[in-house]
């Protein structure tokens, strides 16, 4: 696409780059001699200027031949002798100055072009002004007023100057943001933007009224979300490439010449600003930048590209000088940094990633490429029974929040309230005394500054504190025994659940006394168990408790219900079906509760992830397994390249990691792909769809680490692993049933795929993962790729969504769509929606399929997202972050709930999201009656306790 000389426009602005960045380096940058001006076309006269006409030559050829190391040269001469050419035409008609129009400037270059014999790039000149003619004439005309109002603005600049507002532009960047969206207008937003501005208003107010404008419109069409989206990628086009010295300001069609250059002068200043690590610079910059697709900045959502702009881009004195697709280019570089054809993968990696057909994870997306390449995800630790120890354990946590992680700590082996200490001949103050140190350690180590700190300490339902730790959260008692800001997690051994199915009792004991339990799990653990139980009853354990488990399981439940903590995970299936039991013993799971990997003193786990996005991988066929299986292989290389690229700031996380090399693939976007494939959450069909794909996740995703491990070699401790006897998740089902026993499990076991083909293919080649798969929340990445989150069910089809990034309304855009084709779209439907808190089960017009399909979270009833969760489980070798909604919570659903995640299989939960039995009374929504539905009527959810806010969790430390 060519450009045209837009004189006196900012959008044509250029301020040229350092030599070796630009190809328009040596362009005429000088005005013209004498006082000649230029008219343009809304009747502003400007200076002339002749780099305009070297800019626009330029970008013509650029669009023609590209921008190639071999053409780079040629334009160089050619553009430079153009414009000469240009310039002495005016000099010779106007020596003393005068004044021409825009179109006659636009003519000579024409001209220029053809006596010169380049007529291919004339040619298309020519077209593209016909074609910009054609669009500026299709225009719809603003209101008289605002076109008056709009004639008397001036726009302080940057430098402090005025200019008239330039509507042209204005409107070349409202039509860019409308590009092919279907009941959007570019006039609605002109108008109402232009309406509240006031002459003097700054250059950053007025894009912001831009932005701010097409945000309000969200709610009446979702397609106004990328509106904004684009809007703010204006305003970020213009702070970027300024601070890059590229340009002032772009439009979006200007940055297939711009993005190449900017690519080139970012990773310049970003080395010499210290924010780049300086191997970017080993890399062929010219063919990456050419890689760079331009048109993937219109696929964001406005939450998407703010949470970007707010997180994730680099910056400098708090000015971006990351571009989207720089961003995922700077990525996938610091992903491919130590491959051998590291320019070929780079622009692999980019293009998987631009695509939001897969998304690194957070930590990933902050520091990849930079100067500490913090990637990794979560860190699980196991804390020793010893002050040094402890202490040691705390100060681990820090150093690995400061980076970005979250933590998983395993509490377990420090000895219990009242436990006798030989050092001192005293008595232990038990485990909360120091999980309260670990509380505020984490609000102080808040991530760099760019997130809280998070983390998640795990006990065991035998050890004799278990009853306080349950009470962490609790807003009354004594504070200095309350941690507000940690999560906590039970880590809960088969033998407990079967003792609360069978009515029977349960012993708590402190770890010194019973140290072993630790480490055992399944059959072995029931036995030592019953053997201290025994003890204690001999006398021969001085410090043990004995209690009711089903009351102690009413406690777990009432705290959750009251605190939203701990959660409850489950010990035994996740380690009887740990690919790993061979070298260790997982002892809890990670900030989110998706990880299972070993730790011990001398190794603390390492988790690194990234998410598949499901719907992109959904097309008229159903599932298109051809793609999915290509976006599996690329992505579990780039999460094999982590482990080694990755910055250590602990030792024993490095050795842990190098040794087992684990991985986490997960998928995100669960809710999205039902809705293209037109099911309803709660069905078999549902079930059915997260059986199957899981499954061929699974399968790509361990074919591809076995490819891996053919080329690169497996990972060290391979030998002695499930994996090398043949045993994969699916086996290891059985391994669960055998030592649970049948009475307390329920499993489906079928399959679709050549599983035995794939057995062979490992028992020969190895693996290069110890672990593979991870469903993780996904709560920031989702919002990046414009899907729902992970495996969760739709919040609310209409809500306002808040995080750090600010305030957001979110419209559920397939409702929309199914809404518009049964003719029922309008502003009474949006009233409704606010109205009934985004539930669609009250409007009596909408279609009872369409109410089955968009049900909200609380309206799914629980038993379907735990089927769901079952039917993934058993292709996962880690685990699931898996939230729980239950509407009308009470003691007897959480029970039956809980019940049925443990015997169903589940290794995990993640958050309870429980919901009143009443809702709250409505005011005047633009009806002119009060509260004139009932609670009962209204269906739509009640406000979610705040210990299980629905807004963005600590879970996004994760993802």
């Amino acid at each position: 696409m060519q450009t045209e000389i837009n004189q006196g426009d900012t959008s044509a602005e250029v301020i040229t780059p350092p030599k070796e960045s630009s190809i328009v380096s040596g362009a005429i940058a000088a005005t013209a001699p004498g006082k000649l001006r230029v008219i343009k076309r809304n009747g502003t006269v400007v200076p002339f200027e002749a780099s305009k006409i070297s800019v626009a030559i330029t970008k013509a050829f650029l669009a023609v031949e590209g921008g190639t190391a071999a053409a780079s040269s040629r334009i160089h001469e050619t553009v430079a002798q153009l414009t000469e050419l240009v310039m002495a035409t005016f000099q010779r008609r106007m020596p003393s100055g005068g004044t021409i129009h825009i179109e006659d400037v636009q003519d000579q270059v024409e001209l220029s072009l053809m006596r010169s014999g380049e007529h291919k790039i004339a040619r298309d000149y020519v077209i593209y002004r016909e074609q910009q003619a054609q669009k500026r004439a299709a225009k719809i005309a603003l209101s008289p007023a605002t076109q008056a109002a709009a004639g008397n603005i001036t726009v302080v600049q940057a430098d402090g100057h005025r200019a008239p507002l330039d509507i042209d532009r204005l409107h070349t960047i409202v039509n860019e943001a409308c590009f092919e969206l279907s009941d959007v207008s570019e006039t609605d937003i002109l108008d109402e933007a232009l309406r509240n501005l006031y002459d003097g208003v700054s250059q950053a107010e007025l894009s912001t009224s831009l932005v701010i404008t097409a945000r309000t419109m969200i709610e009446q069409e979702p397609n106004y979300s990328f509106v904004a989206a684009r809007l703010l990628c204006d305003n970020l086009r213009s702070e970027a490439l300024s601070f890059l010295g590229v340009a002032n300001s772009a439009t979006q069609e200007d940055m297939g010449a711009l993005y190449s250059v900017a690519l080139a002068a970012y990773i310049k200043k970003g080395i010499t600003l210290e924010l780049l690590a300086p191997n970017l610079q080993e890399y062929d910059l010219a063919r990456l930048g050419k890689a760079l697709l331009p048109e993937r900045d219109l696929q964001f959502t406005y939450l998407g590209l703010q949470t970007l702009y707010d997180r994730y881009f680099i910056h400098s004195d708090n000015t971006r000088i990351e571009l989207p697709q720089v961003f995922f280019m700077r990525v996938a570089m610091g992903l491919a940094v130590e491959e051998d054809d590291r320019n070929a993968r780079a622009i692999e990696f980019y293009q998987l990633l631009s695509s939001f057909d897969y998304m690194s994870s957070t930590p990933t997306l902050f520091n990849a490429g930079t100067l500490r390449p913090q990637l990794s995800s979560c860190y699980l630790t196991t804390i020793p029974d010893n002050l040094y120890g402890i202490y040691g354990a705390i100060q681990d946590n820090a150093m690995l929040s400061k980076f970005a992680g979250g933590l998983g700590n395993d509490w377990t082996p420090v000895r219990a309230l009242g436990a006798y200490i030989k050092g001192t001949n005293g008595k232990s103050q038990g485990v909360v005394p120091f999980l309260k140190v670990v509380n505020d350690t984490a609000v102080a180590v808040n991530q760099g500054g760019k997130r809280k700190g998070a983390v998640c300490a795990y006990l065991e339902t035998w050890h004799l504190d278990i009853e306080e730790f349950v009470e962490l959260r609790k807003n009354t008692g004594d504070d200095r025994r309350r941690t507000h800001d940690m999560n906590t997690a039970n880590w809960i051994p088969d033998l407990f659940m079967k003792r609360v199915f069978d009515g029977g009792n349960w012993t708590l004991f402190s770890p010194n006394d019973a140290p072993d339990l630790h480490d055992l799990y399944g059959k072995a653990f029931e036995e030592r168990y019953s053997q201290y139980e025994e003890m204690a009853r001999k006398g021969e354990i001085k410090l043990f408790k004995t209690l009711k488990a089903e009351n102690l399981w009413r406690k777990m439940l009432g705290m959750l219900f009251e605190t939203g903590h701990p959660w409850m995970t489950f010990k035994d299936p996740c380690n009887i079906r740990s690919p790993q039991q061979h070298v260790g013993v997982v002892h809890s799971s990670n900030l989110c509760t998706e990880i299972t990997l070993n730790t011990n003193k001398d190794e603390i786990a390492v988790c690194n992830l990234g998410s598949v996005n499901l719907p992109r991988h959904i097309d008229e066929n159903g599932l298109n397994l051809e793609k999915l299986q290509q976006t599996v292989r690329t992505a579990v290389r780039m999460l094999d390249n982590v482990i080694n690229i990755n910055y250590y700031s602990v030792p024993q996380a490095e050795a842990s990691n190098m040794r087992h090399r684990p991985i986490g693939l997960g998928l995100m976007g669960f809710q999205d792909a039902l809705y293209k494939k037109h099911l309803a959450y709660g069905s078999d069909d549902a079930v059915e769809f997260a059986d199957r794909s899981m499954e061929a996740i699974s399968y790509y995703a361990i074919a591809a680490s076995s490819e891996l491990a053919a080329e690169r070699g497996a990972y060290s401790s391979y030998e002695g692993s499930l994996w090398s006897q043949g045993i994969f998740p699916l086996d290891s089902l059985d391994k669960l049933i055998d030592e649970r026993g049948q009475n307390y499990i329920q499993v489906d076991k079928s399959h679709t795929l050549d599983w035995d083909s794939l057995r062979a293919t490992v028992k020969s080649q190895g693996m290069r993962n110890s672990n593979v798969m991870a469903i993780a929340p996904t709560a920031t990445i989702a919002n990046i790729t414009g899907v729902s989150q992970s495996i969760e069910p739709t919040y609310q089809n209409l809500y306002v969504k808040s995080n750090l990034s600010g305030e957001f309304t979110v419209v559920n855009p397939y409702l929309v769509r199914d809404l518009k084709g049964c003719g029922l779209w309008d502003k009474v439907m949006v009233n409704d929606l606010k109205y009934y808190d985004g539930s669609v089960q009250s409007i009596d017009r909408i279609p009872a399929d369409l109410k089955a399909i968009y049900s909200t979270a609380f309206e799914v009833e629980p038993r379907w997202l735990v089927e769901s969760a079952s039917r993934r489980q058993k292709w996962i070798d880690q685990a699931q972050s898996l939230n729980l909604y239950i509407n009308n919570a009470n003691g007897k659903k959480l029970d039956v709930t809980y019940r049925m995640a443990w015997f169903s299989g589940l290794k995990t939960t993640y958050y309870l999201r429980s919901l009143a039995a009443s809702g709250t009374e409505k005011s005047t929504i633009d009806t002119g009656t009060l509260n004139s539905v009932s609670n009962e009527l209204a269906g739509g959810p009640a406000p979610v306790p705040a210990a299980c806010s629905i807004d963005e969790p600590d879970c996004e430390a994760c993802q």
